[in-house]
């Protein structure tokens, strides 16, 4: 049995990618960029250090970044963070995984705010055992600075013994950069195909999905 689990937040856990993606075009309209929530949700996944270049010129990133980055933490934190919803299961899957021995771990580009209020939301703040966040990461996904932190907050285990959950690219990216085999989910919208070409060695729907086939899952039985 694997014992580390790492898990992704935003649409691994959470329903947030099309509020993020609505709060990234949001702010980049208020500093006259005009951007489609459509084209940055393909972006969600990554934090704004590696979504930005994406959609804003070098020069003008270097002198506006972090204004726009601010703007867009405090927008999301006012009129988009009350939406946010956990996906159905979470819960129970987190109480599964706890009663069968498993470490938790959270491993998310948001703040540390951010991450807190997020374990609030999904209803599992007394079953993780580790939160990391942008704070202890130079760089975010797809780069693999973060996993590597959970990595270390969990006392680096052996080889085998920990796997990323997540829904992204990015997350298999940033996982098997760091070493770990990853298991993706479709609930953040990306499709089966791209998270199988990351990396994501097993998919399935969503948390509850995940916990329904627990028994016979990676998790269980071990990665391929």
């Amino acid at each position: 049995m694997i014992r580390h689990l790492i898990f992704d937040i935003d649409g691994t856990l959470l329903d947030s990618v099309d509020l993020h993606a609505e709060a990234w075009a949001e702010a980049f309209a208020a500093f006259g960029i005009t951007v489609s929530a459509e084209d940055v949700r393909s972006q969600i996944g990554k934090g704004g250090d590696q979504l930005m270049p994406v959609f804003v010129p070098k020069e003008r990133l270097e002198r506006e970044g972090e204004k726009i980055e601010k703007f867009r933490s405090e927008l999301f934190a006012e009129t988009y963070l009350p939406k946010v919803k956990p996906f159905p299961g979470v819960r129970a899957l987190f109480e599964r995984l706890k009663a069968e021995g498993h470490v938790l771990a959270l491993a998310s580009s948001g703040k540390a705010e951010e991450v807190e209020r997020y374990q609030e939301i999904a209803g599992i703040r007394d079953l993780v055992d580790v939160a990391t966040n942008s704070d202890e990461a130079e760089r975010s996904k797809p780069h693999p600075d973060i996993f590597e932190a959970a990595l270390d907050r969990l006392g680096r285990p052996h080889r085998g013994q920990a796997v990323v959950i997540g829904d992204s690219p990015y997350d298999a990216e940033a996982a098997v950069r760091a070493g770990l085999p990853v298991i993706g989910v479709l609930c953040g919208g990306f499709p089966e195909a791209r998270l199988s070409e990351a990396g994501c060695t097993a998919i399935y729907r969503d948390p509850q999905d995940l916990l329904d086939g627990y028994a016979s899952s990676p998790l269980r039985r071990g990665m391929p």
